[in-house]
């Protein structure tokens, strides 16, 4: 029997107008302590993304995304944030802000394939 392990996930959103409150999930965070796991997946759907917000600058909102990519893989390029243990990266990644990039409430669950897990959590609450 393959073990399970304790994760935590968040859904990445894209915000354009924080005042009006709406967004798009755009990608998950999902972070595996015990495993020593923190991976981002994001798809970004030009189409749905310019039905919410026609003019948002894509360039910007991908550089945005591959920051976060980078922070949560502990690039050494991406700055301070990203030097920081796995731990500290994730609760930064997730911390509540009010920025064009937000992630939801933090959620738990078990599994025994990381991997496979991301990719479920993408597509059930993204694609």
């Amino acid at each position: 029997m393959q073990e399970k392990h304790l994760y935590e996930y968040a859904v990445i959103r894209v915000v354009p107008s924080v005042v009006r409150e709406e967004f798009l999930n755009i990608g998950v965070i999902l972070y595996c302590k015990q495993q020593r796991y923190l991976q981002t997946i994001y798809t970004l759907n030009e189409e749905k993304i310019r039905s919410l917000a026609p003019d948002i600058d894509m360039e910007e909102l991908n550089a945005y995304l591959v920051a976060f990519e980078q922070i949560a893989a502990g690039h050494r390029d991406a700055g301070p944030i990203a030097k920081l243990d796995q731990p500290s990266r994730f609760r930064w990644l997730t911390a509540t802000r009010s920025t064009i990039i937000q992630s939801s409430k933090v959620h738990p669950g078990l599994c025994g394939d990381l991997p496979g897990t991301l990719q479920r959590l993408h597509a059930q609450l993204v694609l």
